[in-house]
C-alpha cells in the first residue's frame, strides 16, 4: 500500500510539474507573439523612416541642385549644371557634389580659376541656410565670395545674382570686394557702398551710396 501511495504522490507531484511547465510554456508563447509581433512594427518603423529619409535626401537634392544651377545660369553664358548626390560612407551620408556641362562631370575644385566653385559655394551657402529648420538671423557677411571669378560681365552678372537672392529671400548680405566690377556696378547691386582707402598707412572710409 505504501508503495501504491507513494506512487500516487508521485504521480501528483509530476502532474503539477507538467502544469507548471505547460503555464510557463503558455507565458513564453504569449512573450514570443509579443516579440515578433513588435518586431514586424519596428521593421515597419525603420522601413518607415528609410524611405522618409530618403524622401528627403531627394527633395534635398533638387533644392540644392537648382538653387546652385540657377546662380551658374544667372552668371555664366555657359554654365555648369550642378548635381548633388547623397552616398553612404563609414556608416553615415555624405553629399557629393559634381559640374556637368555637354555630359562631362567634373569635381569643382578641378576648374581652372575656380570662379564656377566661387559661385556654386555661395549658392550653396544660401541653400544650406534656406533648409535650417530653427534658422539664424537673416545676415550674411561675406569676404570677397568671388576672389577667382574672372571676367567684368561674370563679375556684373554676380552681383546682380547677390542682389537678386538678397531680394527674394530677405537675406541682407554684407560683402567686401576687390572692385573686379566698377564701383557704378557694384552700386546697381548694393543698397549702400562703404570704400576704404589707405594713404600713407592710414585708412580712410567714405560712403559711396
Amino acid at each position: 500500500m505504501k508503495s501504491i501511495q507513494a506512487l500516487r504522490s508521485a504521480i501528483d507531484e509530476l502532474k503539477g510539474t507538467y502544469k507548471t511547465l505547460i503555464n510557463e510554456l503558455k507565458g513564453y508563447n504569449e512573450r514570443l507573439t509579443a516579440s515578433n509581433r513588435d518586431k514586424i512594427w519596428w521593421e515597419r518603423a525603420r522601413e518607415i523612416i528609410k524611405q522618409t529619409g530618403l524622401d528627403t535626401q531627394k527633395q534635398l537634392q533638387f533644392h540644392i541642385s537648382n538653387l546652385t544651377t540657377m546662380a551658374m545660369e544667372a552668371v555664366f553664358a555657359d554654365p555648369y549644371t550642378v548635381t548633388v548626390e547623397f552616398v553612404p560612407r563609414r556608416n553615415k551620408t555624405e553629399c557629393d557634389i559634381y559640374f556637368e556641362r555637354r555630359g562631362s562631370v567634373r569635381d569643382p575644385m578641378d576648374q581652372g580659376g575656380l570662379g564656377a566653385a566661387d559661385v556654386g559655394g555661395f549658392a550653396l551657402r544660401i541653400a544650406a541656410w534656406c533648409i535650417q529648420k530653427e534658422k539664424t538671423r537673416p545676415i550674411m557677411v561675406l569676404d570677397e565670395p568671388f576672389s577667382h571669378l574672372k571676367g567684368i560681365i561674370e563679375n556684373r552678372n554676380a552681383i546682380q545674382m547677390m542682389k537678386e537672392i538678397s531680394d527674394r529671400l530677405g537675406i541682407q548680405i554684407i560683402s567686401v570686394s576687390d572692385e573686379r566690377a566698377s564701383l557704378e556696378e557694384i552700386g546697381k547691386g548694393a543698397d549702400r557702398i562703404f570704400e576704404i582707402k589707405i594713404e600713407n598707412d592710414v585708412s580712410n572710409l567714405s560712403t559711396k551710396s
